[in-house]
């Protein structure tokens, strides 16, 4: 049965978009979209309330209540399952592209035919859509790109997830393992594990078969596995060897064929056993990878900028930049407490916070106003404020007082000025409207960035990795304007958002830009996500100065004045 409250409102959501697809009233449209958002953002179990509750909640009248009953119970209901039998079953799909929305898929089913991804490709490339009245070339563009990354993404893991099954894996191998690939460098999402060891093959092959699945291949040099459907290829190495073994396994496409290039102009091949002597024949073999970068005149790239973006030349002339690593991180600034939708006190925060060394801990509860049930509005956040400072007053870790201000649809923010104004910072984020089309997004978010009380954009993108895409947003105009007002960029190390993505970052530090990390921790153990966020930060080539965190609280109170 569908119970949980996101699941309820994805089915909400869903009636929302069909009933929109398939061009009915407006204001029934309306309904069930706030009502999805309403819910989605509730502290309380839904399965928990009454049928009087639910109708309590702003946007959930009688006739929605009933239905949110009938999903309860039955895990649909019938207008569902109505729109769902009127609708070809591709066109729902195609609304999880990015910058499609429910009123592009009506048009191009009633103007093309278009009933799925591949009539939608096929459309596409055949030039057909920009005859449609509101569309052209740019808008044809968008949609192959968003296909394309649909397609990338799809099957992929998040980072939480990938760990663990990494964990698993490596806890299972009888001898010293290590994790590479995309996990290592520190990808958003991760397709397959890969891990090198030095253990016995025979030995490791018997301990994984224990675990896994099925075993897809098995060797000397590899076994290949699933473990919960996932694939994961573990590569067989000698101590003596191993260096150019986490290179090559370790290092994207892009990247190992550069540096097999610069062998290449030393009169050496390089593969996963070492360094190769064309004239000799002779293969010379390291131990760690550090050995191998120096052999081909580098400096050590670290893993998480072996993408070939321009790393290698700055190796090769010793110009590599110094990156951000976890021990230079002084706070958090992205936390919810009990006071909104987290489950932790004020009080545990800040032992969290003293138990990790931070100095300080930026609470971010939701301002009311987005669906939150206990939402803060100005006379809450006072009250908060009060507390903030009784806990200050003995903690080590300071608490800041801040807010999570939402960005509504139209730029202005849930929350006056003056309220605004008396925080330690401000985070503003997109919680609603997220299929507002490129130039309204982007015209929304810019004016909250515009806003002299927001400090800190909250995760860019609003995207929610394998259940929503992120906005139509032109990240490029929101980092123009961030680098004009002065506002940081949140680098959110959520592993369901890990936004922004690190080609954007590396964009925003180049303009000058400042990023925060925040873990967005609603639980204790989300705390422990920050290491996520310095991986994206360190992808994006951000040193010590380019992030908020590794300033002091006076510092960063200093900014805000």
């Amino acid at each position: 049965m569908a119970t949980s409250n996101r699941e309820v409102a994805r089915l909400l959501g869903e009636i929302g978009a069909l009933l929109e697809i398939q061009g009915e009233n407006p204001f029934k449209i309306r309904a069930y979209t706030r009502a999805a958002e309403q819910i989605d953002h509730l502290a309380e179990p839904i399965s928990s309330l009454s049928t009087e509750d639910l109708e309590a909640i702003p946007g959930v009248g009688e006739a929605i209540a009933g239905k949110i009953q009938d999903i309860l119970n039955a895990g649909t209901c019938a207008e569902l399952e109505r729109l769902r039998a009127a609708t070809p079953p591709g066109l729902i799909r195609l609304l999880d592209l990015n910058g499609v929305g429910p009123k592009t898929v009506r048009k191009l089913w009633t103007g093309l035919g278009v009933d799925g991804i591949e009539a939608l490709e096929a459309a596409a490339r055949s030039r057909r859509i920009r005859a449609l009245k509101g569309f052209g070339a740019k808008k044809e563009d968008d949609i192959l790109k968003a296909i394309a990354e649909a397609r990338e993404g799809a099957g992929r893991m998040n980072r939480a997830e990938a760990e663990r099954l990494a964990a698993a894996l490596t806890a299972a191998i009888p001898g010293d393992s290590w994790v590479t690939g995309s996990l290592r460098r520190g990808r958003s999402t991760i397709g397959d594990i890969d891990i090198v060891t030095t253990a016995p093959p025979r030995e490791t092959s018997l301990a994984l078969r224990r675990i896994a699945d099925t075993v897809i291949d098995e060797g000397e040099r590899k076994i290949s596995v699933t473990v919960g459907g996932r694939r994961a290829d573990i590569r067989f190495a000698d101590p003596g060897s191993i260096g150019a073994m986490l290179i090559y396994l370790t290092g994207s496409k892009a990247f190992n064929i550069r540096l097999r290039e610069i062998a290449g102009r030393k009169e050496m091949r390089l593969n996963e056993y070492g360094l190769t002597d064309r004239g000799s024949g002779n293969l010379l073999i390291f131990p760690t990878e550090e050995g191998v970068f120096s052999a081909l005149g580098m400096s050590a790239v670290p893993p998480e900028l072996r993408e070939d973006r321009g790393e290698v030349e700055a190796a090769l002339s010793g110009a590599l930049p110094p990156l951000l690593d976890e021990a230079g991180i002084r706070g958090d600034l992205h936390v919810h407490s009990d006071w909104s939708d987290g489950v932790l006190s004020l009080e545990e925060i800040a032992a969290e916070g003293e138990r990790m060394g931070y100095e300080y801990i930026l609470i971010t509860d939701h301002a009311a106003g987005i669906g939150i049930t206990h939402g803060l509005d100005a006379r809450r956040l006072e009250k908060q404020w009060q507390a903030i400072r009784a806990v200050n007053r003995t903690a080590s870790c300071t608490l800041l007082a801040g807010v999570e201000a939402d960005i509504l649809p139209d730029g202005r923010l849930s929350l006056p000025d003056a309220t605004l104004e008396a925080c330690d910072l401000v985070v503003a984020s997109v919680h609603s409207a997220f299929r507002q089309d490129g130039d309204t997004m982007t015209r929304r978010v810019i004016a909250a960035l515009e806003n002299e009380h927001v400090d800190i954009l909250g995760h860019p993108t609003a995207r929610l990795i394998g259940h929503r895409p992120g906005t139509a947003l032109d990240i490029g105009r929101v980092i123009e304007t961030a680098a004009a007002t002065g506002t940081a960029l949140e680098i959110n190390a959520s592993p369901a958002r890990m936004d922004l993505d690190d080609i954007y970052i590396r964009q925003a530090k180049e303009r000058g830009v400042i990023l925060a990390i925040g873990t967005d921790t609603h639980r204790k153990p989300e705390f422990a996500h920050m290491r996520y966020g310095v991986a994206l930060a360190r992808r994006g080539w951000c040193g010590p100065h380019d992030v908020l965190n590794t300033r002091t609280a006076e510092a960063l109170l200093e900014m805000r004045r």
